[in-house]
């Protein structure tokens, strides 16, 4: 309800504010990025809780052009461990759209999504043509690491948003990509 509220507005919702990390969790974050979300999740299915933080730069609105030089945004995967500490499991420097991706709606990320052993993230933009879309990612423990699961969205139209369509590509489609060599800008 929000979105479509906002999108009428022709604005797309800011992210959540990250709630408190763990210290163990911000000592791990590398230098010159702030937190932009975080959520708290079971990633590996182990019942132990588990954190999906993404970061940004602070100067990111100046330093990013979604044409040639898209400011990245780190996602970072911490599993929990015994006597609540974390450790970082995952990074993807191309899982999460620039500051600038959105087009005339603004900042396209919209938030983490968390849910046994799978997470999603959310994106939002456009203009008079918009679009969303969402990329999950699902832990192979096999593997030990987490493997792009769907990728999908919609396209509509401002104007007439009844009559868009509807795109979802899975693993059948692009195989075993695990969450680091995953690219935004090129899937």
């Amino acid at each position: 309800m929000l979105l479509l509220l906002l999108a009428t507005l022709g604005c797309a919702a800011p992210p959540d504010p990250a709630p408190a990390l763990p210290a163990s969790i911000r000592q791990a974050l590398p230098q010159g990025y702030q937190v932009l979300a975080a959520e708290r999740g079971d990633l590996n299915r182990d019942a132990r809780p588990d954190w999906v933080v993404v970061l940004r730069r602070p100067d990111e609105q100046k330093t990013s052009d979604v044409v040639d030089h898209p400011t990245r945004r780190p996602l970072l995967l911490f599993v929990g461990g015994a006597g609540g500490t974390y450790t970082l499991a995952a990074r993807a420097d191309n899982a999460v759209y620039c500051v600038d991706c959105g087009g005339m709606m603004g900042d396209p990320f919209q938030g983490i999504t968390i849910k046994n052993g799978y997470f999603t993230v959310e994106h939002y933009g456009g203009s008079g043509q918009r679009w969303t879309r969402f990329i999950t990612f699902k832990y192979d423990p096999g593997t030990r690491t987490w493997l792009l699961h769907r990728d999908g969205g919609e396209h509509y139209s401002a104007f007439d948003p009844e009559h868009g369509s509807t795109s979802m590509k899975t693993s059948k489609n692009f195989g075993r990509v695990p969450l680091a060599r995953f690219d935004i800008y090129r899937h």
